[in-house]
């Protein structure tokens, strides 16, 4: 299948009624057994890459070749459309932000997130037309290409849960010419509905942060429709892999075996899929 074919059934999957879920995987491994479940697109974990190397998960963390190197493998792993998390573009100017839209497509990716975060801990918000420059410049670039671009508003995880303001930005984002958008950090459902009522695009929200786990029907009913997991599942594995290690050092038990994949169906899982 190629990019065109795969950002065609990523568009779709927008434009069809009801919720999807887009889970996280960190690397080709866990993305071949994400896509072996069932799961109809993919997107990449910037926290989920930076754990597995060894790294804490924030900005700066990665550069833009180590995010779109990961991008490239996972894209590989599977015939599945694969969004990206593109941080804030990797640098403040709106050329930047077109410049990693361009080297995102060329990777085989779909889609892939911009946000409004500024990485400055003094003002961790880009001003609002900045961040509009910033959305415009990105959906230029991504015109005519097999790309489906989201605009993230990060209020919400940044210490400004300020609804309206975040509602504002994703509909200047949404008529700057972002496809999807998103807000990170809403913990709220009714928070949920009053955002999707005022936004005339498809919306994505996060699940596996802290708050309550909404359901998948709970989140269609709200008016969402891409669900997707973030880092979670990377620190689900990791969780798992303290627990086994502490079990291990404090009781001197192998339990943890029990839960683990055996080798035959961790290899079944690794067999490419066309």
């Amino acid at each position: 299948m190629d990019q065109n074919e795969r950002a065609a059934r990523f568009r779709a999957l927008h434009a069809r009624p009801g919720a999807f879920v887009i889970p996280n995987p960190w690397d080709a491994g866990s993305a071949r057994i994400l896509a072996a479940l069932g799961f109809e697109a993919l997107a990449t974990t910037s926290a989920g890459l930076a754990f597995s190397l060894g790294r804490r998960d924030g900005e700066g963390a990665l550069t833009r070749e180590e995010i779109l190197a990961n991008a490239a493998a996972i894209v590989a792993a599977t015939p599945l459309p694969v969004s990206a998390d593109l941080e804030n573009g990797f640098g403040d100017a709106p050329e930047d932000c077109a410049a990693t839209i361009r080297a995102a497509a060329a990777t085989g990716l779909v889609g892939g997130s911009i946000e409004d975060a500024s990485g400055d801990p003094a003002r961790p918000i880009y001003d609002f037309a900045h961040a509009v420059e910033r959305v415009a410049a990105a959906a230029e670039a991504a015109r005519g290409l097999p790309f489906v671009l989201t605009a993230r508003a990060e209020n919400f995880l940044h210490g400004r849960p300020e609804l309206d303001d975040t509602i504002r930005r994703l509909q200047a984002f949404s008529a700057a010419g972002a496809e999807v958008l998103y807000a990170p950090g809403l913990t709220r459902l009714e928070d949920i509905r009053t955002l999707c009522a005022a936004l005339d695009k498809p919306v994505n929200v996060v699940m596996g942060l802290a708050g309550k786990p909404f359901t998948v029907a709970e989140l269609a009913e709200a008016g969402v429709k891409r669900i997707s997991l973030g880092g979670s599942l990377a620190r689900a594995a990791l969780g798992a892999l303290a627990r086994a290690g502490r079990e291990i050092l404090r009781d001197g038990h192998f339990g943890f075996a029990g839960q683990a994949l055996s080798g035959a169906e961790a290899a079944a899982f690794m067999a490419p899929r066309g």
